[in-house]
């Protein structure tokens, strides 16, 4: 049996998305970041974690290295407005020996209903099978979180199933999850995230 690869280091790079772009964070998103984890929504399905502007601070700092090559994170602006975070993507737990990684994602309240997140969640899924070893990227949100399972349909995802109290959210409690994926070969959905 061979051993796993080691990670290779990531470049952060720019991701054009029809109408919207993907860009590697800042450290001058920290007040962006901030504003966002003061919506309800943003707390309770990305885990809390962010209750001041110094955890917002932290959870930049480790969106913005991408030297351990395990994941890949951008914020989610309009071109020609880059200091508007419209949102958050990040690919992660990236494993070269599997093959797979999970994407999470989240938006800011004004830029929601405009399938935005789908867009980019569908962006960063033909980066990844274009740049990366992987065949597989997952999906998992709260079953009460059917936003989340709007946007994971519409990026060409399947899902896969149910997983039982499977993580524990910002509200404390841990939640049934469904697990949705997207694999190399799946057909791309028909989104406009092409450039």
């Amino acid at each position: 049996m061979s051993a796993a690869p080691l990670p290779e280091p990531l470049e952060p790079v720019v991701l054009p998305a029809g109408p919207v772009r993907l860009r590697p964070w800042r450290e001058d998103d920290v007040d962006e970041v901030w504003t966002a984890f003061q919506d309800p929504d943003i707390r309770l399905w990305n885990g809390g974690g962010v209750a001041s502007r110094t955890d917002a601070l932290v959870l930049l700092g480790r969106r913005l290295d991408w030297s351990s090559g395990d994941h890949a994170s951008w914020a989610l602006v309009e071109p020609g407005r880059d200091d508007v975070v419209l949102g958050s993507v990040s690919l992660h737990s990236i494993d070269r020996f599997h093959g797979g990684a999970s994407v999470g994602y989240w938006t800011a309240p004004a830029a929601r209903g405009r399938g935005l997140a789908a867009v980019a969640v569908d962006a960063v899924c033909r980066w990844a099978f274009a740049t990366l070893p992987i065949e597989r990227v997952e999906l998992c949100h709260a079953v009460e979180n059917t936003a989340s399972g709007r946007v994971a349909e519409k990026a060409g995802f399947t899902r896969e199933g149910r997983l039982r109290r499977s993580y524990r959210y910002g509200d404390g409690a841990t939640h049934d999850e469904l697990l949705w994926s997207r694999l190399a070969d799946d057909p791309a959905p028909g989104l406009s995230s092409r450039s």
